[in-house]
């Protein structure tokens, strides 16, 4: 069963999500708080991390920060009562794969966590293709999980990013809507948001460059990557 490593500062919340998780058989490590968080990371890399946003010593965005200049795949969710367009762009920006808000409903946290680790699971490193792919001019390794344009340094993208450009390649030319985006990528009933989906692909379009801007909008429906 997955390994967990979950981090709170609230102790009520952090023991009732701790006692749900080991209930569905999860493997689970509590921190107190950011530093905590970190340390326990460097004895035993975990299959899922949960942060809580605002903690002691570091914050959970501190966290993803420090773990993401050096591992990209790891799934990465935050707990949040900060739910702002600027938060979740910050979050996002860092690598997290999704916000939980609180007050955390405990059967959705759950749902969710079993969707990102069959997720994960079946498109990480152990089973990544390996080749690459095109969109414009930039290069997308699937081994690496990372992008490479015209001679500029690497830049990292994540499992989701991943997902999501493989998506786009797959279907040059055809409009793509939200939800059929959210359920290639983030999988069936795992209630991502719409603003989720389209801070990732903020996220991409960057990463990409020029050639983001391929990606177009077709408003009310959905993304379309345009043939070139």
């Amino acid at each position: 069963m997955a390994y967990i490593l979950f981090a709170e500062d609230d102790t009520t919340l952090r023991n009732a999500i701790t006692l749900a998780l080991k209930s569905e058989g999860y493997e689970v490590r509590a921190c107190k708080d950011g530093a905590e968080a970190l340390a326990t990371y460097a004895e035993r890399h975990p299959d899922l991390l949960i942060l809580d946003v605002m903690m002691p010593r570091k914050s959970g965005y501190d966290v993803c920060a420090e773990i993401r200049r050096n591992d990209d795949l790891l799934p990465v969710m935050f707990l949040t009562a900060k739910s702002s367009e600027e938060d979740v762009v910050l979050g996002l920006g860092l690598g997290a794969d999704d916000f939980i808000a609180k007050p955390v409903r405990l059967d959705v946290l759950l749902a969710r966590i079993a969707v990102i680790l069959k997720w994960t699971k079946r498109v990480g490193p152990a089973t990544a293709q390996s080749d690459t792919f095109k969109i414009g001019d930039a290069l997308i390794d699937a081994t690496r999980f990372a992008v490479r344009r015209n001679g500029e340094p690497d830049l990292s993208i994540t499992i989701r990013e991943l997902g999501l450009l493989r998506t786009f390649a797959a279907h040059p030319g055809e409009v793509l809507s939200r939800d059929a985006l959210l359920d290639a990528v983030w999988g069936e009933n795992y209630f991502a948001s719409s603003r989720t989906l389209d801070q990732h692909i903020v996220q991409i379009r960057r990463k990409l460059g020029e050639s983001g801007n391929l990606i177009e909008t077709v408003r009310g429906t959905g993304y379309r990557l345009r043939h070139t």
